[in-house]
């Protein structure tokens, strides 16, 4: 008997091309009820994670999806040289009302596996910084043509962060950092992956 794979909600990042293939798949997704936003975005990887993911590029779009089952099939389907990123929320920290629009995803990983403990921890600091509408735990699946050169050895430790300001995304993007920072003093090691800067909303 088959064993039924696990399906989670989450976030997928796409390369976004400028070629048919990548239009049909943001019109695919424009038009799925498996997709609740979608995002046109730049992403800029930490120096960190870019040795992984040589493969990466600049534009992404970025969708907030409800069942990562149909996500590995559109992406099986529309596979390229360039990384796709699946992000599968497990554990949601916490979701709160934010007042304003989404303009930046904040994605990160946990060095070390860290226990219910540390995990309060990290939500309770992620908690005090009232840009941060929603913070979820959980893992990452790649989707490339090319094999990468080195395996990231964290996948299953992944952080992602929703941030809502008026600010710009620079201004944002140190934000994050200095979250980061501060649950770092508290002796936990969380990495920077990537931060994706929402530059246009399409659904």
């Amino acid at each position: 008997m088959l064993k039924q794979a696990l399906s989670y909600s989450g976030y997928v990042c796409a390369p976004y091309l400028h070629t048919h293939d990548s239009v049909v798949l943001k019109d695919t997704w424009i038009n799925s009820k498996n997709i609740e936003k979608l995002y046109f975005v730049t992403g800029t990887f930490s120096s960190d994670s870019k040795p992984y993911f040589s493969n990466s590029t600049n534009h992404y779009i970025l969708a907030k999806f409800k069942d990562s089952e149909q996500i590995s099939k559109d992406l099986t389907i529309h596979n390229h040289e360039k990384t796709s990123f699946v992000f599968n929320i497990k554990d949601g920290l916490f979701q709160r009302e934010v007042e304003g629009n989404t303009n930046f995803i904040s994605i990160y990983y946990l060095e070390y596996g860290d226990d219910g403990d540390g995990l309060q921890e990290i939500a309770n600091l992620l908690l005090k910084r009232n840009k941060i509408g929603i913070a979820g735990l959980g893992n990452m699946i790649t989707f490339c043509l090319t094999p990468p050169k080195f395996t990231f050895p964290y996948s299953e430790n992944i952080v992602v962060l929703e941030v809502t300001s008026e600010k710009s995304h620079q201004s944002v993007s140190k934000y994050c950092d200095q979250t980061r920072r501060d649950i770092n003093r508290k002796g936990m090691t969380m990495t920077s992956l990537m931060n994706l800067s929402i530059l246009e909303t399409l659904k």
